[in-house]
């Protein structure tokens, strides 16, 4: 299946409900399931009509999405059923929340749902993928909530759409510049680890053969799936709409699902995937080590201190899954019956995965390093002078310069890893103490200090 970017304007393509027709008339929905789709449009309309300010600013940006899926023809019924839900949320939520207003990034349940959802400003509560699988593998280690873990698995299978020959866990709004529908290589394989494990715990089949259905974003080229191919093997991308990103949290954990689900399915597409996968993170992941931090994402900076632990976390468990804690963490019960018995995913040396996380790890309790470069001559007064320093990691940085005592210059600025420059114009002759102090986003601190001279201003010249 070819995928178009959904356009968010409406109306230069076919309507919600000219599409609905043209659907039922091909028979790929029945008369109840279409006239519930209807029914579901015009109730988000009407209630649209009767909100103002910022909760109609949300579902108005539903429904638009809405709308320009049925614009794009890409209304498929695997589709519908999370598109014309996420349209149920927001008009049951907006009238009937008055206050106070959810925040960014804030995450609920509804009353007999264990989907995640999570609140976009200016999209609404969307289904949080990541979060409602990073639910499935939390309730699996519980191992005392098996129904919950049941439940939410066949919930999510049924709102799972048909994509790259199999299943997939689609995203249905506008973000960081990507039109919906998009998948994400980091919450497919979350999927992928959710559903292996649920197979062996509740001892049911039916979660390896979706697992199966759902490498398939891993086996397609953007916008469709995640697969990059690279000449170290296969990059599997966060975001289907972003082919040039690369973020290595979300492919390290892509490969930490594979692992768990060619281990535990013992699934030899599964480990070629897996294998193919691990081979380019083992040649890309020390550019994402500047040696004091992680890097986010390239083409980008530095991980913030959340994404610096989670990316530590993911490498963390692709060390165990490949023995490098004396086990294999996806090894935890025997197969359900019918399956057959586990087998290692992958011979993959887990060191450069072991070392790297230890190393971010110290990186969470060590000083950031600094050096400024005194200039070897004298800056002369009343000219712009820039003095150069390097800064090991990313931080907050409080650059001062006092003469006599007293302060003649403070900035602060946040600053990444590498060279920079203090830009000044000293008014007069005699010493600076120019001082550089970071403090990282751990909190650790340190300082540099150097002494500029400075001579005085050239002599001004009058002509004859």
């Amino acid at each position: 299946m070819t995928l178009t970017c959904a356009s968010s304007a409406q109306a230069k393509g076919p309507s919600v409900k000219a599409e609905l027709t043209r659907l039922q008339d091909a028979g790929q929905l029945d008369a109840p399931t279409a006239d519930g789709y209807r029914t579901a449009y015009d109730d988000a309309r009407e209630t649209l009509r009767r909100l103002s300010g910022f909760r109609r600013v949300q579902l108005r940006a539903v429904i638009r999405n809405v709308d320009a899926a049925a614009s794009g023809h890409l209304f498929i019924p695997t589709r519908l059923k999370a598109e014309f839900l996420t349209l149920q949320r927001n008009r049951e939520y907006w009238p009937a929340h008055p206050s106070p207003l959810p925040r960014a990034g804030q995450r609920t349940t509804f009353a007999g749902s264990q989907i995640v959802w999570q609140f976009y400003p200016g999209q609404g509560w969307q289904i949080q993928w990541l979060g409602t699988f990073g639910k499935a593998n939390a309730l699996w280690m519980v191992k005392t909530r098996d129904d919950d873990l049941r439940r939410l698995l066949d919930e999510a299978l049924g709102l799972a759409t048909q994509r790259a020959g199999g299943i997939a866990f689609e995203y249905l709004f506008t973000f960081d510049g990507g039109r919906p529908p998009w998948v994400s290589g980091l919450a497919q394989g979350t999927a992928l680890s959710a559903l292996s494990r649920g197979a062996v715990r509740l001892r049911d089949n039916r979660y390896f053969d979706a697992a199966r259905t759902a490498l398939g974003i891993f086996k397609t080229p953007p916008p469709t799936g995640v697969l990059r191919r690279t000449s170290n093997g296969s990059h599997y991308l966060q975001y289907s709409y972003a082919p040039r990103l690369r973020i290595v949290n979300g492919f390290t954990q892509s490969l930490n699902g594979l692992h768990d689900f060619a281990a535990l399915a013992n699934d030899a597409e599964g480990r070629a995937l897996f294998a193919a996968g691990e081979k380019a993170l083992r040649a890309e992941l020390p550019g994402f080590d500047t040696g004091a931090w992680s890097l986010y994402s390239k083409p980008g900076a530095e991980s913030d201190l959340g994404y610096h632990k989670v990316l530590r976390d993911f490498l963390r468990g692709l060390c165990d899954r490949l023995g490098g804690s004396g086990a294999q963490a996806a090894q935890v019960q025997a197969p359900p019956a019918g399956a057959t018995t586990p087998a290692p995913a992958a011979t993959a040396d887990p060191k450069l995965y072991c070392d790297t996380a230890r190393r971010f790890t110290a990186d969470l309790t060590t000083k950031p390093k600094l050096e400024i470069t005194a200039p070897a001559k004298a800056l002369r007064a009343k000219v712009d002078a820039h003095v150069p320093f390097t800064l090991s990691k990313i931080a907050t940085v409080t650059i001062t310069a006092t003469r006599a005592g007293q302060v003649v210059l403070s900035r602060t600025a946040r600053l990444a890893y590498g060279k920079h420059y203090v830009s000044i114009k000293p008014s007069r002759a005699g010493p600076l103490l120019l001082r550089v102090a970071a403090t990282d986003l751990a909190g650790n601190g340190n300082a540099a200090q150097a002494t500029v001279h400075v001579r005085a201003a050239a002599k001004k010249h009058r002509g004859v």
